[in-house]
């Protein structure tokens, strides 16, 4: 099975070609990313507008390169796939009605992929990683522990109260002067700091219940640079020192609950998974391979490039759902917000 996939939900313009074997084994055959970072590093975020506007210069280019490198056509498609949500309206769009298109003119089946759904998939894709597990999705936008059961089949056991995790490093790096994408930012500072010169809190340490809380966190950092301003160097090298350090004790603390609720409600998780922006992070990667260790289960960790946003993900999404007959009609809409366990109610193309 051949599918095409169109992600362009946020600031990253991507398209891949994947092929799915007959015994299940996924093969990324062209992954092509176009980052917009430096037409929002101006702005320290990502401007909606300009997203939109370069996904439709860029779309159909990069589309035809993953074609041309996978040494496929159009018509040899199984499958179409595109992110339909959640993000940015605009982008989402722009992606959709092009995946659309190709559909209706080639008459092949379309999915509208869910873009948590793909990061949540990925780990089958590289590591063919059975049901149940695990996951710790942990993004600029997102930041749950989710059981996946099964394609579609979604339990949601931890989310966060307020910000995303990728969302606190991001306006961490904002409010020190870094620059943006702000994650790496933060994480290339501390790496040179002193993580115990400023006592952060850790939200949430501790609670029964596997949630998240960044607000307090954040907050108490700004408190912290505002008593020594202005910042040297070496201050703002401490300050991300110490807040990376408190994220992750409580990422250590929260994905271990929440893998203790996974083994309460559905058994043993055959791994456990972390995808996500953020999953790229160092630091929270090590955390991460103890917690599984204390859980008596393995990490699973795709590749950085699979990690942040791609299309890959997407069309191997579509693979998967293709595969159970869980197409889309092209009345499918695009969504800004769309929780991950409401994707198993696709609506299905007629027969």
């Amino acid at each position: 099975m051949l599918v095409l996939g169109i992600e362009t939900t946020c600031d990253e313009t991507a398209a891949a070609i994947v092929r799915r074997h007959e015994d299940g084994r996924g093969e990324i055959v062209a992954n092509i990313i176009l980052s917009q970072s430096a037409e929002h590093a101006a702005y320290g975020g990502v401007v909606p507008e300009i997203a939109a506007r370069a996904h439709v210069e860029v779309l159909d280019l990069t589309i035809a390169e993953a074609m041309v490198k996978a040494g496929t056509s159009f018509e040899a498609l199984d499958g179409v796939a595109a992110a339909a949500g959640p993000g940015l309206i605009g982008g989402i769009i722009v992606g959709l009605t092009m995946a659309k298109a190709i559909a209706l003119v080639v008459e092949k089946p379309l999915v509208a992929v869910n873009h948590l759904e793909a990061h949540a998939l990925t780990a089958r894709l590289t590591d063919a990683v059975a049901f149940p597990y695990c996951l710790f999705l942990v993004s600029g936008g997102h930041t749950q522990i989710v059981a996946v059961l099964d394609v579609g089949r979604y339990v949601r056991l931890g989310t966060t109260l307020d910000d995303a995790i990728g969302e606190a490093f991001d306006k961490t790096a904002k409010l020190l002067g870094l620059g943006y994408p702000g994650g790496p930012e933060v994480e290339r500072e501390a790496a040179r700091g002193e993580a115990t010169r400023f006592a952060l809190p850790r939200p949430m340490l501790g609670r029964d219940e596997p949630d998240f809380s960044l607000s307090g966190l954040k907050t108490a950092l700004r408190l912290e640079a505002e008593k020594i301003a202005p910042l040297s160097d070496q201050d703002v090298a401490d300050l991300c020192a110490a807040f990376q350090r408190a994220v992750v004790d409580v990422v250590a603390d929260r994905v271990l609950t929440g893998l203790r609720a996974f083994r309460r409600r559905f058994g043993a998780p055959t791994a456990l998974v972390v995808a996500g922006g953020v999953a790229v992070n160092q630091a929270i990667r090590r955390a991460l391979e103890t917690v599984a260790g204390m859980a008596d289960t393995s990490l699973v960790a795709p590749p950085a490039e699979l990690c942040t946003d791609n299309g890959a993900m997407i069309a191997w999404a579509g693979a998967e759902r293709i595969f159970r007959g869980m197409t889309d009609t092209l009345a499918a809409s695009p969504r800004a917000r769309w929780p991950l366990e409401e994707t198993l109610a696709a609506e299905k193309a007629p027969a």
